[in-house]
């Protein structure tokens, strides 16, 4: 019966030091971005670039 209870409690500890690491990283990308270190996303490029080449390409073929 012992043994049924130490995966519950290793599990709860797991879950705990999950949640514990997730509120640092945010903690440290807080005090980055308030630093002036703030990055903005690669995907967030990707979709810029793809809207203005979108753009020039319809007003080419349309007009």
């Amino acid at each position: 019966m012992t043994t049924s209870e130490s995966p519950e409690r290793d599990r709860g500890a797991e879950k705990l030091n999950w949640i514990d690491r997730r509120r640092e990283k945010i903690r440290t990308e807080i005090e980055r971005n308030r630093r002036g270190e703030f990055t903005v996303p690669t995907w967030v490029l990707g979709l810029a670039l793809a809207l203005i080449v979108g753009g020039w390409l319809a007003l080419i073929f349309l007009v």
